[in-house]
């Protein structure tokens, strides 16, 4: 699960991770009470008025500028709040914001230079230990200067077991060239830092950048988070975090009925019980000359009332030209999906575009029977390549 950079910061001051200080805000006029706040709380008279949305890139795409002044404020804000914001990882069709950040100015001249860096904690699936990953190279995507400077790229692998140790913590700010306080600093923003990963339960922690002010304090600047929604159940606040403005209306319904879905660009949907079966099928959908316009799991325990809402959920989606439903009955029998999808059938009614369900496995010829008796527009399909040659039929006149 997604949230956004004030609420990753929030997280994170609560862990002893230093931040730069902020308080979003949802209109200029909000965004004004917040700037007067800061000058009174940190002094800052300059302030960086931040897009919130589940995106990257924002600052290219002109969703971060800095308001020289309380007078500039409002007329930032204004033009930020609203806006379609289009980044490399929103899609053409971009993302409307709907608050900002207003954070304080936290590159002030000093006795040094400020120095930016890149770092992150996530998890390494083919060694089983999480991972610090950072570099020298910050304010850049991670992805280009992994390719144009790989060498500066350096990674801390961490058991879960022991925990991050001392001596690695000193490793990473060594390996970032500080000394002197700045290195001392590092540290304990590094501890801080992989504790608020653990502890949360957390997928990824991203700081681009973490900053070296000028008098040496380490910070966040940014935070993008994702929180594992397997460990939510631990952490019932994180659940008011979630932003649903932020996510596909589809995938939100889908959540809701417990289904797991993620809307792609295809043609052909498919209802499947499993995410390998789903895999496999997205590829049978590519093979007879379609393209997926989903990855939909049921789940073991499908029944009408599941087949029914994947329906709904396929149907609402105007690119679908066909449904594949591929059922694998293990867990639960063919049959009974069978009579799922009858009665979701006629209980949706008026559904207008093709559906081929393949079912195999307990009850599965008595699942067959049950479609082909139906006398409604469902095609059957026993195995993986009749299935691919149905999708194929029905491509070709639709």
């Amino acid at each position: 699960m997604n949230i956004h950079e004030y609420q990753g910061k929030e997280i994170l001051k609560k862990y002893g991770v230093r931040i730069q200080e902020g308080i979003v805000a949802d209109t200029p006029e909000e965004a004004v009470a917040a700037a007067e706040k800061l000058t009174a709380d940190t002094g800052t008279t300059w302030f960086v008025i931040k897009a919130q949305i589940h995106a990257g890139g924002r600052g290219k795409g002109g969703g971060v500028k800095l308001a020289k002044g309380l007078d500039k404020v409002a007329g930032i804000a204004k033009d930020i709040i609203g806006m379609q914001l289009i980044t490399k990882q929103t899609g053409p069709e971009g993302r409307k914001v709907n608050k900002v950040l207003v954070a304080q100015d936290v590159y002030y001249p000093g006795a040094s230079e400020p120095k930016e860096y890149y770092m992150s904690v996530l998890l390494d699936r083919a060694l089983g230990k999480n991972v610090i990953i950072y570099t020298t190279e910050g304010g850049m995507d991670i992805e280009e200067v992994a390719e144009a400077h790989p060498e500066k790229i350096h990674r801390e692998h961490v058991d879960p077991a022991v925990g991050l140790q001392g001596f690695q913590a000193r490793k990473i700010a060594f390996n970032l060239g500080l000394e002197g306080e700045a290195q001392k600093e590092m540290v304990k923003f590094v501890t801080a830092l992989y504790k608020a990963y653990d502890e949360t339960d957390s997928a990824m922690f991203e700081i681009n950048p973490v900053l070296k002010t000028s008098d040496n304090k380490i910070l966040a600047v940014d935070a993008k988070v994702t929180l594992d929604e397997n460990a939510l159940y631990r952490h019932k606040d994180f659940v008011a975090l979630r932003d649903f403005n932020e996510e596909d209306p589809l995938e939100v319904e889908a959540s809701q009925n417990n289904l797991n879905y993620v809307k792609l660009d295809g043609n052909v949907g498919c209802m499947v019980n499993g995410a390998g079966l789903a895999m496999a099928t997205m590829d049978i959908i590519k093979l007879s000359g379609g393209e997926p316009a989903n990855f939909l799991d049921v789940g073991g325990g499908a029944n009408a009332q599941t087949v029914e809402a994947g329906f709904r959920i396929i149907l609402k989606d105007p690119n679908v030209k066909a449904i594949l439903i591929n059922i694998f009955g293990g867990i639960v029998r063919c049959d009974r999906v069978a009579n799922g999808v009858v009665e979701a059938y006629k209980k949706i009614g008026d559904i207008r575009v093709p559906i081929i369900v393949r079912l195999q496995g307990t009850n599965a010829e008595e699942g067959a029977r049950i479609i082909d008796e139906s006398g409604l527009q469902v095609k059957s399909a026993t195995l993986l390549k009749d299935a691919a040659a149905r999708v194929k039929e029905v491509l070709a006149t639709a």
